[in-house]
């Protein structure tokens, strides 16, 4: 007989904004102010202040996988909600991207102009996107 200390439940990780899908259709564009939006979802997880302010809010779920993979981490969910918020406080604009959309993503530097807030936004889903490819998602 072997006895291990291995659990039969999943451990899953979180880190985040929990039910970011969710919680982000509640966000409509040119009605919610900048108090709802933190009401809804909370502070930003990242905040830049350009020409307007753009918000970005992370939700990340890892689980470890089977013991015959060695419980390595795997990438369960991984969501992005980029908001950006005009001088008067409003919704301006959103999109979300789910782990699906990002693994899609395909940057050329060489052909394609970035403005400023393009920019900032490409080094964020750059760095999650290598983590995402880092760690295999479970199907």
């Amino acid at each position: 007989m072997v006895a291990t200390s291995c659990s039969v439940k999943p451990i899953n990780n979180y880190h985040g904004i929990a039910f970011l899908e969710k919680k982000q259709k509640k966000l409509l564009v040119n009605k919610t102010n900048k108090n709802e939006i933190i009401k809804i979802l909370g502070a930003p997880s990242t905040e830049s202040i350009l020409e307007d302010d753009l918000w970005i809010y992370i939700e990340t779920r890892e689980s470890k996988s089977s013991l015959f993979k060695l419980g390595k981490n795997i990438v369960i969910t991984n969501n992005i909600l980029v908001l950006e918020i005009d001088k008067r406080g409003l919704l301006k604009e959103k999109k979300f991207y789910n782990i699906d959309d990002q693994n899609k993503l395909n940057f050329n530097k060489d052909s394609t102009q970035m403005s400023e807030k393009d920019s900032f936004v490409y080094g964020v889903m750059s760095s999650l996107k290598q983590k995402i490819n880092s760690t295999k998602r479970q199907d």
